[in-house]
């Protein structure tokens, strides 16, 4: 028994009764929706035409929400529905980073991730979902499309079917029939504020509790103007619209005619500051004990006062690393849940264990060092270096799992975050120079490194800007952030401060200049995250 969705877009007439019926079967707040109803148009008056899409949760055979999730909340069930248990939900939003159909929303009054769930409770007494029982066009079909005396069943044999973002290899089973590929295509069609029923800016999902006093405090005559299709100032939006083109990266392209008329709001970005902050901390943490113990390795002696620095400094950043994650949960007080109840083909999981094995490895390796016992120090040290470099690169995988950003897909990004590491080590410790000089050869170890890392780093992102990416939707994050929005954080804070002139200080010389690259690094770095956490987030997934 495998339960699927078929929207014949043969029939839909796009009355919303579907987005009502699911409202009120589930009591879904305001502001976000389990089901909507895309609208867009095509042609000129008076040659125009209107194209409906049932937009929802898409019950995918290879749910990479289900993947991702570190809790369990989502799950298949065996019959096919994708459910969802929000007593366990942590509030992470990485369920709604990893579904490439944008069907997940947190949910405002939980806190706690939401979607469609085919109506589970009605299907388990043998009723049909709340949206299949009201549609007046039995425009949606729902069933078991195993069983041949099905009328979904018989429906995919003999119709031809279309389905949303096929390259991704979710196996959705939410069909269309007559589907409009400029509809059912996020990036055929752009964005506004301009159009109906798109008051975006008040709130949605986590950002929905303020919905209702914000639209309190709006002017009347305003909300009058954007319901007739004008901009704030009585415009016909097109300087909005052109803002937001740059934004997301769409522009008029193919299919240009189609435009947006009604659509659900955007969830706007997720992952914000606390995980670029996140990214950026670890990457202190793990480069800060790296850095002395690869010095050792190599055969520096590392003056003592050093390696406590970089112990110290590793702890402290490795505390506002975990500070930074459960900081950015809707649900803080269950970030427990991913160490006692772990869904182990996460990497949140996978991640959160690093951190704790790394912080648990640093204590004991302090205390060997502080009690004397140098065997042990030098055994429990390659543990900790291991679970040094594991903390600096799971976030690679993590984005990897993060299958709706296409621009995180990239097989290089482990490299990034591990040379982000030895920067920020290198960067802490030239930094470090101003309080004392520890000799020549640590200081000429520190500007080589930093030397290297920064010649890497550069080849790296070269890589990852230049290299053509398989998708349109990468395409556009590269756009955004070599020539659109983000083009001041890379190319100023990123690339010339936080690259060309450390290495031209650290090529230089002196305890002065180094130290003035270790701080440009630090501030390239954090840009350079933050680029690399938004920019993908601006792509519409719906």
């Amino acid at each position: 028994m495998q339960y699927g969705f078929i929207i014949d877009n043969r029939k839909c007439i796009g009355c919303h009764a579907c987005t009502v019926a699911c409202k009120a079967e589930h009591e879904v707040p305001l502001g976000v929706n389990r089901t909507w109803v895309k609208y867009i148009e095509k042609g000129t008056y008076p040659n125009t035409a209107r194209h409906f899409s049932v937009m929802r949760c898409n019950h995918c055979e290879d749910a990479p929400c289900v993947e991702i999730c570190p809790v369990t909340a989502l799950y298949t069930r065996k019959d096919g529905i994708v459910d969802f248990d929000p007593r366990r939900c942590i509030g992470c939003k990485g369920c709604m980073q990893a579904c490439p159909y944008d069907a997940l929303y947190i949910d405002p009054d939980t806190h706690t991730a939401a979607k469609c769930n085919y109506c589970a409770h009605r299907v388990d007494i043998g009723l049909e979902p709340a949206c299949v029982n009201v549609c007046p066009e039995h425009a949606i079909i729902s069933g078991d499309m195993d069983d041949g005396s099905t009328e979904i069943s018989q429906l995919l044999a003999k119709e031809q079917v279309t389905v949303r973002k096929i390259e991704k290899d979710t196996k959705p089973r939410l069909y269309y029939i007559d589907g409009d590929e400029a509809s059912l295509t996020p990036g055929e069609t752009a964005t506004s504020d301009n159009y109906m029923w798109s008051s975006q800016s008040d709130g949605v999902g986590h950002f929905a509790r303020y919905i209702e006093e914000r639209t309190a405090k709006a002017d009347p005559e305003d909300m009058i103007r954007q319901l007739g299709g004008a901009g704030q100032d009585g415009q016909d939006g097109a300087n909005g619209q052109e803002d937001q083109n740059e934004r997301t990266g769409n522009g008029t392209g193919k299919d240009a005619a189609a435009r947006r008329v009604y659509d659900a709001p955007d969830k706007g970005v997720l992952w914000g500051n606390d995980v670029a902050a996140y990214v950026w901390t670890k990457a202190i943490s793990a480069g800060a004990f790296l850095l002395p113990f690869a010095a050792s390795v190599f055969g520096h002696a590392v003056d003592p006062v050093l390696v406590w620095a970089g112990c110290t400094v590793a702890l402290t950043f490795l505390l506002a690393t975990t500070i930074l994650l459960v900081s950015d949960l809707t649900q803080p007080k269950r970030f427990l849940y991913v160490l006692f109840r772990p869904q182990w083909r996460s990497w949140l999981v996978l991640g959160g264990y690093a951190l704790t094995l790394y912080g648990l490895a640093l204590t004991l390796w302090a205390a060997a060092m502080w009690t004397g016992r140098t065997g042990a120090a030098e055994i429990i040290g390659w543990v900790t270096a291991a679970l040094a470099v594991i903390t600096a690169v799971y976030t690679a995988f993590l984005f990897a799992q993060a299958k709706g950003r296409d621009f995180w897909q990239s097989p290089t990004l482990v490299l990034h975050m591990l040379l982000h590491a030895v920067l920020a080590g290198a960067a802490v410790f030239a930094l470090a120079l101003l309080f004392g000089a520890p000799g020549e050869a640590w200081s000429a170890f520190v500007r080589n490194t930093l030397i290297v890392a920064v010649i890497l780093n550069l080849l790296v992102i070269a890589s990852e800007m230049l290299t053509p990416h398989p998708t349109a939707d990468a395409r556009k994050a590269v756009q955004a952030i070599v020539r659109g929005r983000y083009r001041v954080y890379f190319w100023i804070l990123g690339i010339a401060i936080g690259n060309l002139a450390p290495f031209v200080l650290a090529w230089i010389g002196g305890e002065a200049m180094l130290a003035a690259a270790g701080a440009g690094v630090l501030i390239g770095l954090y840009a350079t995250e933050y680029v690399w956490v938004r920019a993908p987030q601006d792509i519409p997934l719906s």
